[in-house]
């Protein structure tokens, strides 16, 4: 087994905006001012990249620095960062454009609307070897609901309850409606040009899927993975926990292929595999933590909270072995005291209403921050 740690980087979306949690757009400000953020069609959020990095200390730093740059920036003009991947307080029957004068601004807004205006985490891992990364891929296909229930945050939508843990998954446009799960590269490239041929995607980049493979020059030149189911996470130790849960993992499947690649240890078709994953990805939607799913392994029902804490047994001898133990355990604490959403929502049921939900949150990922950039010395 290979001892190096991957390539590892992140694309960060964030919301903007009042202290009293109504959206602010000001991203074409933003991306003016500071090099490092990215407009998004709509302009009450933004966005920033990560340079790949192996350690999860230098991870950390280059999660949090931008941020302090943000919050500055933001902070001289009375406006803040929300926590949450949807409109929680925010008018979703507006679209508020970033830049009028893009076309391609024009067709995200004329097909999908608001639809699009979330928050989420994407997190790379960089794969090289084509056969590794298209078994990565299928594993992280199968089990991409569980790192979306260890990250659900968008209880809320319009100021109101919307009766799901991730309204950002169960609205957004998953484009195309079906994806297979890719037996390997030529599959996927003729599976890419038949799309684009038929003008189902736009481009090589509108594949929205929960993974997909990324690139220098998709869909022939390929490089990393690229989990994009997780909604928005604030906390960054968490973010760093889920990112080594799925390194981890990733480590026992090139160790022992037969056993974790689903093509070949599922008595299930891959046609049913990729609608399973499908189906157990709208139930963490829903309920999260608490979803019941379907095992890749043969289709039995099992909780989702359970699942994952196998997987952590599961991956626990080498976490020990690589020193990441006390990198999972946010992990832990999300299992025992539940998610973002979850919390969201108890608090809400006491109650409160869900602008002091969110009132409080923003003020605790402000806190949380500053105490994190002083625990790391960053300045």
């Amino acid at each position: 087994m290979s001892k190096e740690f991957l390539l590892k980087g992140f694309e960060v979306e964030l919301f903007t905006g009042l202290v009293s949690g109504q959206h602010v757009g000001v991203s074409p400000a933003v991306s003016k001012d500071l090099c490092d953020f990215v407009v998004e069609p709509d302009c009450r959020n933004l966005e920033y990249i990560t340079a790949p990095k192996r350690k999860y200390d230098q991870l950390k730093a280059a999660l949090l620095v931008p941020r302090m740059q943000l919050r500055k920036w933001l902070g001289n003009r009375q406006l803040t960062l929300f926590p949450g991947s949807t409109l929680s307080l925010g008018d979703s029957k507006s679209f508020e454009r970033s830049d009028p004068l893009n076309a391609y601004h024009d067709l995200i807004e004329s097909t999908y609307g608001t639809k699009v205006v979330t928050t989420s985490i994407h997190i790379n891992l960089g794969i090289e070897d084509l056969p590794r990364l298209f078994s990565a891929l299928r594993l992280v296909r199968c089990e991409a609901s569980l790192f979306l229930a260890l990250s659900a945050s968008s209880p809320f939508l319009d100021g109101k309850a919307t009766g799901a843990h991730s309204q950002r998954w169960l609205q957004f446009p998953l484009t195309p409606q079906k994806v297979p799960l890719f037996l390997n590269h030529l599959h996927y490239v003729e599976w890419i040009e038949s799309q684009l041929t038929n003008g189902i995607m736009w481009n090589e980049r509108h594949l929205w899927t929960s993974v997909r493979p990324n690139g220098p020059n998709r869909p022939y030149e390929l490089n990393r993975l690229e989990l994009r189911i997780c909604d928005c996470i604030t906390d960054c130790d968490l973010l760093l926990a889920i990112t080594a849960l799925i390194e981890l993992r990733l480590h026992l499947l090139f160790e022992e292929q037969g056993e974790l690649d689903p093509l070949q240890a599922s008595c299930l078709s891959d046609q049913e595999l990729a609608d399973l994953s499908d189906q157990n990805d709208i139930s963490v939607a829903k309920k999260s933590l608490s979803a019941s799913l379907l095992h890749w392994r043969d289709g039995r029902s099992i909780c989702c909270r359970e699942w994952i804490s196998q997987i952590l047994e599961e991956v626990m001898p080498l976490a020990i072995e690589l020193d990441m133990v006390q990198l999972l355990s946010p992990i832990h604490g999300v299992l025992n005291q539940g998610n973002q959403a979850m919390k969201w929502l108890q608090a809400y049921s006491e109650s409160r209403s869900v602008q002091e939900v969110v009132e409080q949150s923003i003020a605790e990922m402000e806190r949380a921050e500053s105490a994190s950039i002083l625990s790391e010395a960053i300045l």
